[in-house]
């Protein structure tokens, strides 16, 4: 690597961050970790119209819960700044100009209703209306007018745009880090507009400028930026510029079916597609990772693994390995399928590598919710539980029992009362009023003989729990204790 690593996320602030776009900041600031270099944040926002209030502290927000906060970006270690390119909207036109008079751009005059007008025609004769090197000099454009008339025209305050003038008959033969060796034909590119007179650039112009300002070494951006690659190395060969090194990301697909995972499909399909929540303008609100429970290094171990591998059997990866052994050269060309179900595994592992005594403050959020308030040991509960869970929103279900004696009683589990059933559990209350020490090792000890030979181990749960679920049944009495124990028993020798 010639020059020092850095590599840029630049997303517009449209609406909410998808997971996409998060998976392309992860990889680029993996990237710049792993190679000792800067990876910094732009706010790509020239398209006013599409500018959603919220969207940019949202971006914020979602990188910074990930744990993958840039360190230059609006307000931080403005090196290079502004980091807005709408604050930079100055720089612009004086590259749109030179770009003039070099005679790799020209003015187009070209009306709404003129392009409308050979879209339509192009249609009729069944083909495609391109705006390029066969029709550029056809149509209203500098290239074809005076000087004189150019510059009367602009002066007048008549509408047009700074398009590109692409090069005819060449072949670029260009180099994609991920994809390897690129090949495009100059004559089926677009004259893409750089600039428009309102003084705003477009996307590519500004895009570019801003790179080379920034000092960007490495462009990692999207699959779908593919198709704007040669535009964007031919304006670095038109500004005499060094172009950096690009790699384009694999496509995040549908969990089922082809296409890209879009917007719509995360609460379409029951799982998250955005980091944090996001409220619509209908106040709908779709879901996002942070609001469903999920651990943020669980996200980051998900998304790294979309598309990257480093080679092993591997799944489990702290923040700091992934910074160590990521590689562009390893991450695969063909799109990566999500899977909701993978997706919860890996929250389910680290979630088992949480502390009791963390996982129980969360639990014990819960159970303040519900209005629970409780003298028993919630580590101890949340210790046994957790390993059936995937997420803390888990842990109430599958522990309720312990906090609320049942109601009902469970039909099929009812099957195993008795006639003699009610004599039984009179005995084995007896026998649990002689235990002293009323813990899981001495109720093991001194009662599971009698509920073996008496064959009323089935019918103790369901006194204690209403069905036949639950924790090892020792465990749940020492929780409960000896008086919440004999209540349960005797409430239900009463009801059934």
């Amino acid at each position: 690597m010639s020059k020092p690593v850095r590599v840029r996320f630049a997303p517009s602030p449209t609406g909410p961050l998808h997971i996409g776009g998060v998976r392309t900041a992860l990889f680029n600031y993996l990237f710049a970790k792993k190679n000792n270099g800067v990876f910094y944040l732009r706010i790509e926002d020239t398209d006013q119209n599409r500018f959603v209030p919220g969207a940019e502290e949202y971006i914020f927000e979602a990188l910074e819960w990930l744990g993958i906060s840039p360190s230059e970006t609006v307000g931080k270690n403005e090196k290079f700044g502004p980091y807005r390119q709408s604050e930079r909207k100055h720089l612009y036109k004086q590259y749109a100009d030179e770009l003039i008079e070099k005679g790799w751009a020209y003015y187009a005059f070209d009306t709404a209703e003129a392009l409308d007008f050979h879209r339509k025609q192009h249609e009729e004769q069944g083909k495609t209306f391109i705006y390029n090197w066969h029709n550029r000099e056809k149509l209203d454009t500098s290239l074809v007018l005076s000087k004189e008339e150019t510059e009367r025209r602009i002066l007048s305050g008549e509408a047009y745009v700074v398009r590109f003038k692409t090069p005819v008959n060449e072949t670029l033969e260009l180099k994609d880090i991920i994809r390897g060796d690129i090949k495009f034909e100059t004559n089926l590119l677009d004259d893409k507009v750089l600039f428009k007179s309102d003084g705003m650039p477009t996307y590519h112009l500004a895009n570019i400028v801003d790179d080379h300002l920034m000092e960007t070494s490495h462009v990692i951006r999207g699959e779908e930026w593919l198709p704007s690659l040669p535009l964007h190395y031919l304006l670095y060969k038109a500004f005499g510029w060094e172009a950096p090194e690009f790699a384009h990301l694999p496509l995040i697909l549908k969990p089922i079916g082809n296409g890209k995972l879009s917007k719509r499909d995360g609460d379409k399909m029951g799982f998250p597609v955005f980091p944090l929540d996001w409220k619509n303008e209908d106040g709908t609100i779709s879901s996002g990772y942070r609001e469903k429970g999920f651990f943020p290094e669980a996200v980051v171990n998900f998304l790294a693994l979309l598309g990257w591998n480093d080679g092993t059997d591997q799944e489990i990866f702290s923040l700091e390995e992934l910074c160590e052994k990521f590689d562009l050269n390893r991450v695969h060309k063909a799109g990566a399928k999500f899977d909701p179900e993978k997706n919860k595994w890996f929250n389910h592992q680290y979630l088992q590598k949480q502390s009791d005594e963390s996982l129980a403050k969360s639990f014990a959020f819960t159970l303040s919710e519900k209005s629970i308030s409780t003298a028993l040991d919630v580590t101890k509960i949340t210790s046994l539980i957790k390993e059936r869970a995937n997420f803390v929103s888990d842990f109430w279900e599958l522990s309720d029992y312990f906090f609320e004696a049942p109601r009902t009683y469970d039909e099929k589990a009812l099957k195993n009362w008795k006639e003699e059933t009610p004599e039984l559990m009179k005995k084995l209350i007896i026998e649990l009023e002689k235990i002293t020490d009323f813990n899981a090792s001495t109720l093991e000890e001194k009662i599971k003989p009698f509920l073996l030979e008496n064959k009323i181990m089935p019918i103790s749960r369901l006194c204690l729990v209403g069905s036949l679920k639950g924790v090892d049944l020792f465990q749940l009495m020492e929780i409960l204790g000896k008086e919440e124990t004999i209540r349960r028993i005797e409430k239900a020798i009463a009801t059934l």
